[in-house]
């Protein structure tokens, strides 16, 4: 049985400034966004017309705006309306943690969206372009939330090699190291699953789809090991918060994959 580190939340200190690795792990995620798309840009691995390097840095800028707004207004929304209306000062405090993914998910769609409309460039095809640039920078924020050590797992059996006390959960009672099954799944798994998938043309659509459905089951999957939350509709063991917002997601990644696959229409290019 091991025990959670107990890092410290700051990873560096220049005086009064703080770095903080959750702020890290974003950067990172940003930065691995960035090197990968404009990789797959040199290499014709993008739909939609011509890009340029200008159009591909809005982007980037649309999106960390989407993911940061989406993501804290999701965490306050979804899982903990109580506590920050009655503490709002706490909101912008994100260094601290507590970013929702389906918020943060719903955000860049609006980027995407407003991107679009811009450039002129079809949804699907922008869609199906960054799809894969984003499972390794969700595999960084959930690295990020086990050096804080929140989100843990849900308890286990204390035979488990590695099994983990998390001493922020208020007890000494082994659990599943669930951030680390998350970064496995939804970010390095479904990242190379993806990158295989978009190897070769595939219909508009259908990478966006395989994202969708990927994140989602991976997710409902992975909250059996996660202590739920207890987001608005109260704790369940059954069906958690995580597994609802997910749901959705299952259902219009298959939907849009057998729409494809019928229609079989224009290659997204990648």
């Amino acid at each position: 049985m091991l025990i959670h580190p107990d890092f410290d939340p700051v990873a560096f200190r220049f005086g009064p400034l703080s770095i903080h690795w959750y702020g890290l792990m974003y950067l990172f995620a940003f930065l691995q966004f960035s090197w990968l798309g404009k990789r797959r840009l040199r290499t014709g691995h993008a739909a939609g017309g011509p890009w340029t390097l200008e159009q591909f840095d809005d982007l980037l800028f649309y999106g960390i705006l989407g993911v940061i707004l989406g993501g804290r207004l999701g965490q306050v929304l979804f899982y903990e309306p109580g506590y920050y209306f009655s503490h709002p000062a706490q909101i912008p405090a994100i260094w601290k943690g507590g970013m929702s993914f389906h918020g943060g998910f719903l955000g860049v769609l609006a980027a995407t969206v407003f991107f679009a409309r811009k450039t002129g460039k079809n949804w699907l095809d922008l869609t199906d372009f960054i799809a894969p640039l984003v499972p390794l920078g969700l595999a960084a924020g959930r690295l990020g939330n086990f050096i804080n050590g929140e989100l843990w797992g849900r308890i286990c059996d204390s035979s488990l090699p590695w099994g983990m006390v998390f001493p922020q959960a208020g007890d000494l009672l082994p659990r599943h190291p669930s951030q680390l099954y998350q970064a496995a799944m939804e970010g390095v798994l479904l990242f190379i699953l993806l990158l295989l998938f978009s190897a070769r043309p595939r219909p508009r659509g259908a990478v966006s789809g395989a994202f969708l459905a990927g994140y989602g089951v991976f997710r409902f999957v992975v909250e059996y090991f996660r202590a739920p939350d207890a987001g608005i509709f109260g704790v369940s063991e059954i069906v958690s918060m995580g597994q609802w917002l997910s749901l959705p997601m299952i259902l219009a990644g298959l939907a849009l994959l057998a729409k494809t696959a019928r229609r079989g229409d224009s290659s997204s290019g990648l």
